[in-house]
């Protein structure tokens, strides 16, 4: 908000420079963003006096002028203004004068004639918002002057936080000055001088939904004549950032500048009447089908969310947004209506946003509004419209809601104050600091007010629990609700930089486990592995969530509830890409290959932990997934090997890292057919349990579906994915790694190799190695893969590496040849292999 300094010093006495003031309102957290020094851009301009005008002999539009600026020399100057007369004080560049724009100034002939300057209009120097003729200057205005020390302003661009809609203002800055100097506020002027008929016999007002609209006030003036505002009223509204437009609006957008509250005026001519023969507003939601013409000259198809301010012929205004053209004031206009309502700030907001129309007046409307100020802010507004277009002002007011709610009162404990600021300020210190921004205090030792202010029960207080101290919060502070508030405008006000360093009373413990230390382990054992962590959005398209929602519902997972519900959808998306939340991170990640792919970066391997989400009727829920993407290499070729493209396998073996780093069994997979994400042949479940039987790790994991990469035209054709219920992702830490000795007698180690049919998993084989194996096999591990001659088409061998051992002693070739034997017989009977020599 820009704050020019000539008008805040009109509300409050200070004594402080512009830096100094800047410096004292940022630290009270009205952060000063910049200092507008106006008129520094009005180089040797000054202020001369007409002492002819005469036609120009050889130009019809050209007047040629002479002027005393005081310095002893009349100048002659060529001009070519209408407006301008013997006696006048005006504006004049001397040659060498620079002008806003950079626009300079020298001594030049036109038409023949010298002319030793340049006579200026408002618009020219940024005064006002009149370029057809020449500034006028009051004829007291001191002769030779500079410009720049009469009509010169110092601007404070002040960023005011979304809690404090009140400061939107310059009463609002105002209040905040004096907090800092000392002095009180002088509000300005609000009484009327009425006559005629009384505003309830021309006006009527109808409220659909007291919730959309509390208060509504409207004022009636009859007899004004519409032209420009006076030229200080221009100056003082183009130094706060409004444009001047004519005498009944600027009188709005003073206010609204002034007291923070947005007002809009109506032409009455252009309102429709109701059967009494008075002008009648209504305040309603918009109907299907309506349109209309907004003050910028667009036509808007109307939604039904729309909060409108109309009459019987339809739609005349967006409420709290923007005015519509048909009732806009206009030179023709005569009668004028005042409207100051109070709105619904949420609805202002989304209509703002969906018309992308975020006006001066919506910013504040948003905020929150003081709902006083629909009467103040109309009985200000219609004395300024009387005071600057005359006219006569109907006797009273249209007023939905007259009577005004009380101030809110809070309680707070003084020693509780010290005690979160970590001060020592006492009862009477922090009442003088609350003073000082509006806020009476009274103390009370009633045991109900210490309850109500620790928010207990006045039943469960002793009567020796402290005192309290009852606040009365001004209405125009809507922020401040509870004691914490009041704790926090003790510390602003008191200033946050006398606030002593102290530490907590209460000790912190000296150490405490992280809760997402699995969560970090597991990352940087993947990104250990050469995989990238990549982090997507959890908003996707619904075409997205129907191709990668898994169907795997009924099977297990850790710590979660398995079933994946309906989608959750966004009420207001920002766009069709974003307007549901994910059910599955795959498809995420799969966008992430191929938009590398499509940056001709063909080898990727990322990983992600982030969350799904699902919902019930009655409620909606989230998960912590981890999801795979591999695609490309995984070895580029080199002299001594060949290149080497991802397989299942490596998935495989990212998982079996994570079950080992979360001290699990080693996974275990089942064949998967049936999910339409992934390749029929080339996919499995997948599930590792911990030492005490819990789940670890659960999922699936599989190339992706040849069709669905078809579907969704990726360039990476093989894509290996996996999605993981991981234990610890929620939070949680690792298990505790205990260190065992070294075994006392060398294990014995055996290669077996089996040729078995390809529709036998290799899980299945292993878990039959294992239960043939006896109490001796301490570790059995597939170590490698082949198929080809001579095998069988349909065929394959595995080849497990075998430990065996024993606690108490070395075992003998006897014994492992025994096992081994034993456990090609089982592989032989249950599942048909043929064990290589």
């Amino acid at each position: 908000m820009r704050v020019p300094l000539s008008w805040l010093r009109e509300l409050v006495a200070f004594d402080l420079t512009p830096e100094q003031l800047a410096e004292r309102l940022t630290l009270l957290g009205m952060e000063v963003k910049g200092i507008d020094r106006r008129g520094t851009e009005w180089a040797n301009v000054v202020v001369g006096e007409l002492l002819a005008v005469e036609k120009h002999p050889r130009a019809d539009r050209l007047s040629l002028t002479r002027v005393n600026t005081g310095a002893g020399e009349v100048l002659e100057i060529v001009c070519g203004a209408t407006n301008i007369a013997v006696g006048q004080r005006v504006p004049v560049a001397l040659p060498g004068a620079v002008l806003p724009g950079n626009r300079r100034i020298e001594r030049t002939e036109k038409m023949g004639a010298v002319s030793n300057g340049m006579l200026c209009s408002g618009d020219e120097l940024g005064l006002t918002a009149d370029a057809d003729g020449i500034l006028i200057l009051a004829p007291e205005t001191p002769l030779g002057a500079k410009l720049a020390d009469l009509y010169g302003d110092v601007v404070l661009d002040v960023d005011v936080k979304p809690n404090r809609g009140d400061a939107l203002s310059i009463v609002g800055i105002a209040r905040e000055v004096a907090a800092v100097a000392g002095g009180a506020v002088r509000l300005p002027p609000t009484d009327v001088v009425e006559g005629g008929r009384p505003a309830v016999e021309r006006l009527s007002v109808a409220v659909e939904d007291a919730g959309l609209c509390p208060r509504f006030v409207g004022r009636w003036i009859e007899g004004v004549t519409v032209g420009p505002s006076p030229d200080w009223v221009q100056m003082r509204l183009l130094a706060a950032g409004i444009r001047p437009i004519s005498n009944v609006v600027d009188a709005s957008n003073y206010v609204m500048v002034e007291l923070g509250k947005p007002i809009h005026t109506f032409d009455a001519g252009a309102v429709a009447r109701d059967p009494r023969g008075r002008a009648g507003l209504q305040v309603r939601l918009a109907r299907a089908g309506e349109r209309m013409e907004t003050l910028d000259h667009v036509e808007r198809a109307l939604d039904p969310e729309t909060l409108l301010i109309a009459d019987a012929s339809g739609p005349l205004g967006i409420a709290g947004v923007m005015g519509g053209a048909t009732s806009e004031v206009s030179d023709a206009t005569r009668d004028v209506i005042v409207e100051s309502a109070i709105f619904d700030p949420v609805s202002i907001r989304r209509t703002a946003f969906r018309y992308a129309l975020r006006s001066e007046a919506s910013l504040r409307f948003e905020k929150g509004q003081e709902f006083r100020l629909a009467r103040l802010g109309a009985d200000r507004a219609t004395r300024l419209v009387a005071e600057w277009a005359g006219g006569t002002v109907a006797v009273g007011a249209v007023d939905t809601h007259a009577q005004e709610p009380a101030p809110r009162r809070i309680a707070f404990r003084p020693a509780r104050v010290d005690r979160l600021l970590g001060t020592d300020l006492g009862i009477d210190a922090q009442r003088e600091v609350l003073r000082r921004v509006g806020i009476e205090t009274e103390v009370s030792s009633s045991v109900t007010d210490v309850a109500i202010a620790a928010g207990e029960n006045p039943a469960s207080v002793a009567a020796s629990a402290g005192t309290a101290v009852i606040a009365t919060v001004p209405t125009w502070r809507r922020d401040i609700e509870v004691e914490a508030d009041l704790a926090e405008e003790v510390a602003r006000v008191h200033g946050y930089e006398l606030v002593p360093p102290r530490r907590p009373p209460t000790e912190m413990p000296a150490w405490r486990e992280s809760p997402l230390a699995a969560r970090d382990a597991i990352r940087e054992a993947l990104v250990g592995a050469g995989l990238t962590e990549a982090v997507t959005y959890a908003l996707v398209s619904p075409r997205m969530l129907e191709a990668f929602r898994w169907t795997f519902e009924d099977r297990p997972a850790v710590g979660e509830a398995a079933a994946q519900g309906r989608p959750v959808a966004v009420t207001n998306p920002l766009s069709l890409d974003h307007s549901l939340l994910r059910q599955s991170i795959v498809g995420s990640l799969v966008e992430v290959v191929d938009t590398n792919a499509r940056h001709a970066i063909v080898d990727v391997a990322i990983f992600e932990i982030g969350r799904g989400y699902g919902g019930e009727p009655d409620r909606s829920h989230e998960w912590w997934r981890l999801g795979l993407a591999l695609t490309g290499a995984v070895e580029i070729p080199a002299w001594n090997q060949p290149r080497r493209e991802v397989d299942l396998d490596d998935a495989k073996g990212a998982i079996e890292l994570i079950a080992r780093l979360l001290g699990a069994s080693a996974p275990s997979y089942s064949p998967l057919t049936d999910e339409p994400i992934l390749h029929p042949g080339r996919s499995a479940t997948v599930e590792a349990r911990l030492p005490n039987g819990d789940l670890a790790i659960a999922g699936v994991v599989g190339e992706l579906h040849p069709r669905l990469a078809e579907a969704w035209e990726l360039r990476a054709r093989r894509v290996i994915v996996a999605e993981l219920s991981v234990a610890g992702l929620t939070g949680g830490s690792l298990a505790v790694v205990r260190a065992a000795p070294l075994p006392r007698f060398q294990p014995n180690e055996r290669d077996l190799t089996v040729d078995v049919p390809d529709s036998v998993p290799a899980a299945e084989v292993t878990q039959h190695v294992r239960e043939a194996a006896g109490a001796h096999l301490q570790e059995a591990t597939l170590v490698g893969t082949y198929r080809g001659h001579p095998l069988g088409p349909d065929e394959r061998s595995l080849t497990f590496r075998l430990r065996f051992g024993a606690a108490d002693r070395v075992l003998s070739d006897a014994e492992v040849d025994t096992a081994i034997g034993t456990i090609s017989g089982a592989l032989a009977d249950d599942i048909g292999a043929r064990i290589r020599s």
